[in-house]
This record gives C-alpha cells, sequence and structure tokens, in this order.
C-alpha cells in the first residue's frame, strides 16, 4: 500500500497550463476518486501520478520518497485502462501473467499468482479462454487481474467502466468497491461520472480547469458544497440553482436547493409554478416544474406522485436544508 502528496504539482504543454497547482494527500489503503467535466485535468493528474506525463513543476512523493524522476515501472504502481489492451491470441491466464513472465517470474510463481488473482476476480473457471469468448465485464476483470498479479502499491484506474453498458457498470461498480475492501490497497480512480465517484470513493476529489474545487468525502460534498460548481456537479438530479430576487429574498446571490429538499402542493406554497415533464422511477418521481419569476426547477416526490401536465402548483423550500452562494459563487454557509 501507498500513501501519496501532491504538492505544487502543474503541468503545461507550451504555452498551455492543464494543471495549475494541485496539493493532495493521498492515505494509504483509501479510495481516491478524481471527478470532473470533460478536460478538466483528471486523467492528465492520474498519468503525471503514474509516470507516463512529465511534471512541469512541483513534486509526487510516494511513502516520503519523491518520484518525479522514477520511471513508471519503478514507482510500483498499476494502472488499468479504459480500453482492456488484452491480447487476443491468448488465454486467460497468459494475459494475466504476461508482465509477470516478462519480469522473468518462473512459471510455478507466476501461476500461483494468477490463480490467486482468478479466484479473487472468480475467472477461475474462464483461464483456458480467449478474450473473444468473454463478456465486456469479463475482460475488465481480466485487466484488473493484470494488474492485481503485479501486487502493486496502488492501483490507478482511467475511466474503467465507460465501454460497458449501464447494468454492467452497476455491476462493476460493486465488484470494484469489494475488490478495495478485499486488497486494502490504495486506488485512484478517474471518472466523469459523479455517480460512480459518489457510490464508489471514501473521498472525492473534484476538478475544474485543473484545480481542485473542493476534497472531502461524498456526502461532505453532497451536503456541504464549497461552491457552485460542486453543488451543479455533485448529486443527480443537479441541485436547483435559483437567482434573482427569489434568492434575495433569502439572502443569497444564489440559493441551492435539491430537489428532495422541495415539497409540492396543489393549495399554496412559497413559489408558484406550472407542472411538467414527471419522470416515473418507481420509488421516486422527479416533476419538472416552471416556477414564476424563477425557472424551471426539479421536485423529488416519493412514489407515482399523480400530477397532470401543465397543472398550477406550488413549490417550498425546506428552510433548513438551503445553499447560500455570495457573488463569487462561495458558499456562505446557514
Amino acid at each position: 500500500m501507498a500513501r501519496l502528496t501532491l504538492q505544487g504539482l502543474r503541468k503545461s504543454y507550451s504555452d498551455l497550463e492543464v494543471i495549475k497547482g494541485v496539493d493532495l494527500e493521498i492515505e494509504d489503503g483509501a479510495f481516491v476518486v478524481f471527478v470532473g467535466p470533460s478536460g478538466c485535468g483528471k486523467s492528465t493528474l492520474l498519468r503525471m501520478i503514474a509516470g507516463l506525463e512529465d511534471i512541469t513543476d512541483g513534486e509526487i512523493r510516494i511513502d516520503g520518497a519523491r518520484v518525479n524522476d522514477t520511471p513508471p515501472d519503478a514507482r510500483g504502481l498499476a494502472m488499468v485502462f479504459q480500453s482492456y489492451a488484452l491480447y487476443p491470441h491468448m488465454t486467460v491466464a497468459d494475459n494475466l501473467g504476461f508482465a509477470l513472465r516478462l519480469a522473468g517470474v518462473p512459471k510455478a510463481a507466476r501461476m500461483e499468482k494468477v490463480r490467486a488473482a482468478a479466484r479473487t476476480l472468480q475467472l477461475e473457471d474462464y483461464l483456458d479462454r480467449k478474450p473473444r469468448e468473454l463478456s465486456g465485464g469479463q475482460r475488465q476483470r481480466v485487466a484488473i487481474g493484470r494488474a492485481i498479479v503485479r501486487q502493486p502499491r496502488a492501483f490507478l484506474f482511467d475511466e474503467p467502466l465507460s465501454n460497458l453498458d449501464a447494468a454492467l457498470r452497476v455491476q462493476m461498480r460493486l465488484e470494484l468497491s469489494e475488490l478495495h475492501q478485499s486488497l486494502k490497497t490504495t486506488m485512484i480512480y478517474v471518472t466523469h461520472d459523479q455517480v460512480e465517484a459518489m457510490t464508489m470513493a471514501e473521498k472525492i476529489v473534484v476538478l475544474n480547469g485543473g484545480e481542485i474545487e473542493q476534497a472531502g468525502t461524498p456526502l461532505e460534498l453532497y451536503n456541504t458544497p464549497a461552491n457552485l460548481f460542486v453543488a451543479g456537479f455533485i448529486g443527480s438530479p443537479r441541485m436547483n440553482l435559483i437567482e434573482g430576487p427569489a434568492a434575495a429574498e433569502l439572502g443569497a446571490a444564489t440559493l441551492g436547493v435539491r430537489p428532495e429538499h422541495l415539497t409540492l402542493s396543489r393549495e399554496d406554497g412559497r413559489w408558484r409554478g406550472t407542472a411538467g415533464v414527471a419522470e416515473h422511477l418507481g420509488s421516486d418521481t422527479f416533476i419538472h416544474v416552471e416556477a414564476e419569476g424563477i425557472g424551471p426547477i426539479t421536485v423529488r416526490t416519493p412514489g407515482e406522485f399523480a400530477l397532470s401536465h401543465g397543472e398550477t402548483v406550488f413549490v417550498s423550500p425546506d428552510p433548513t436544508r438551503l445553499h447560500r452562494f455570495d457573488r463569487e459563487g462561495k458558499a456562505m454557509g446557514t
């Protein structure tokens, strides 16, 4: 396992600075997720940690040792990419053990590590198969197993579930979380999907424009976003962000309220509006309301909430669950 320290980390391509002074501590054995929109620098930051990108300025330390000039294969890290990158002519067993074979590990020791990884990933019945005989989820497990057999100090995952369908992504999220509980090894995971971040991470690092907007546990970011960017990015559906007189009345330049902290009524309430599309998800229904003087807001209601499209409704926020932001977009507290 490994503790990683990033100090004043910067990365530039000619005159374009893409990582702008990142400071971050990643505890030994933690599951940390880098999340942010496309182009925010999350994959570049991961590749810098791996040694696949040069560092323009700052330091990376692994267990206290500076590794800026240490080649990737000497850092003790294992990376899993979005593409499985399996050798199609090799069996699962040979794919799992390929890096060990290159390193000169004797066959008996190599196969012991391969079988141990296969047991961990429930691949024991597939060791003699070729990649074309596997499902997408099984292929991704083989790619992860190829990293496991190296017994790295930390795992680095670069959007590893992007090529899977929705059901497989959910399954693999659970499997990766279980894997972390089993191995207790430091894991750094990059994704643009905030649902993946919320469901898997012990610590989330929200990146935007090459800078850290906020870092903390999933619930810390959800309940106390530091600024408008985090408030709008974390949560699905996203937080309602209200400006103008309605926000000023409640003491903010921008008022944030999550869909589950709004109540809907046909009788009365703080804001009058017109019901639009209702998204029925079984246990929840999300109703999109065009509120007078505010604009579109989303309200979460329980179960099958009976409401007609175009019906007049009233929406009221829970006054104890409001998020207030100043003109610079920073959280004001309660």
